[in-house]
């Protein structure tokens, strides 16, 4: 990634274990994950001069990163008591172009970024009570938000529900193409000399005393200098010890697709109504999602599930009705105890480093999570906007005080 990729988020802060080894030689580095985020890293480290081996359970970019929406929504998503959270949202959000047009120049792929903007709708009294609280937390932030009327809305959007009640755009709030992203990710890694092991799942981390050895995967010992646990939703399910097991559970979501008229489509912002969002597609594409389910890896669809997401759409966008359906699909977000990411290195085991439990903020979070890790592992030092999110927050002692 460029220099000025760099500047945004490098900075002096607190350094680590992780780092070159000593003599100056580029770290060996084993990903376990490939998920965006491991794809991004073993793409960044490669061309670092890293040897890099990248490890997933099934084939890359299939996860999460699969199953995501793809919005970039730093603003719409705000929430009481998540200003630290929001400060590494909105970095990230501010690196997505770059991070974007280096994709596409490296691999000649596009990965489909798309700025016109996300529109948060109210339909009720009720939703247009909420929708003024929220627009009051983002005045107060200082985000980039304007509240519009109905009819502004509706010109806007014309195919939304003569229920509309008002609006909030956050024009900063853009999507992406997470798939495209994962196809495009893969490919610059691949191309930058990384090894993707597929269909290899990694059942521990190799330690020797307090400090990392490698990885088991396959049956084997893989050795390594570093280890980068990426590994999503399914992150607690490797062992680590010495270091303690982390807080990262699946929180499920179930999604749907409808088909729209690429040339026609009857919506262009991303739309986030009361109780599903959705996001248009250049393809026609009409991603609909999410539910919240603490089920574990539960990978039914429900009737219920799927109505419900349908039913809050359709109240949105009324002429979605006459569309098909093309596809229905299950995800598992990676949510920590505090839905924030783990990122950074591990106390107890030397050149141990997490990236994971981003929760609903995967594919936001994907341009500083690269940087801020790939960092750590090359230079041995954490960006100040990423030090809250280490894994001793949920030490008993931190959590205490």
């Amino acid at each position: 990634m460029s220099e000025s990729l760099s500047n945004v988020t490098s900075s002096s802060g607190p350094s680590s274990s992780a780092g070159a080894p000593p003599g100056g030689s580029r770290p060996r580095v084993a990903i376990v994950g490939g998920g965006v985020i491991g794809l991004a890293l073993a793409w960044r480290l490669a061309r670092a001069g890293c040897p890099v081996d990248l490890f997933d359970a099934g084939e890359t970019g299939q996860g999460a990163s699969r199953a995501a929406a793809g919005m970039l929504a730093a603003c719409a998503e705000a929430e009481p008591g998540e200003e630290g959270l929001m400060a590494l949202n909105r970095a990230s959000q501010a690196l997505w172009p770059q991070f974007a047009a280096e994709m596409e120049a490296q691999t000649g792929l596009a990965v489909d970024l798309r700025t016109e903007g996300t529109l948060t709708i109210a339909l009720t009294a009720d939703d247009l009570a909420r929708l003024k609280h929220l627009h009051a937390l983002q005045t107060s932030l200082g985000l980039p938000v304007e509240w519009l009327g109905a009819a502004e809305v509706r010109r806007r959007e014309p195919y939304l529900s003569p229920r509309l009640a008002g609006a909030v755009l956050t024009p900063e709030d853009h999507q992406v193409d997470n798939r495209k992203v994962a196809v495009a990710l893969k490919a610059a890694a691949l191309a930058a000399g990384a090894r993707l092991h597929e269909h290899c799942p990694v059942t521990r981390v190799e330690t020797q005393g307090a400090r990392v050895r490698g990885v088991v995967a396959g049956g084997a010992l893989h050795d390594a200098d570093q280890v980068v646990l990426a590994a999503g939703a399914w992150s607690r399910g490797i062992d680590i010890s010495p270091a303690a097991p982390l807080p990262v559970r699946p929180i499920k979501g179930q999604m749907l697709a409808l088909r729209m008229d690429p040339a026609a489509p009857i919506l262009s912002h991303v739309l986030w109504a009361p109780g599903a969002y959705l996001v248009p597609r250049r393809d026609g594409r009409l991603i609909i999602g999410a539910t919240t389910e603490e089920k574990g890896f539960d990978t039914d669809l429900t009737a219920g599930g799927q109505l419900a997401l349908l039913t809050n759409a359709w109240r949105a966008l009324p002429t979605l009705e006459e569309l098909s359906i093309v596809e229905q699909w299950v995800g598992f977000r990676p949510g920590s105890r505090d839905d924030a990411p783990i990122l950074g290195p591990s106390a107890q085991v030397e050149g141990l480093v997490y990236a994971t439990g981003h929760h609903r903020n995967g594919i936001l979070l994907l341009p500083v999570t690269t940087q801020v890790i790939a960092d750590l592992v090359l230079e041995g030092r954490m960006a100040p906007v990423a030090v809250p999110f280490g894994a001793a927050r949920f030490q008993p002692r931190a959590a205490a005080e």
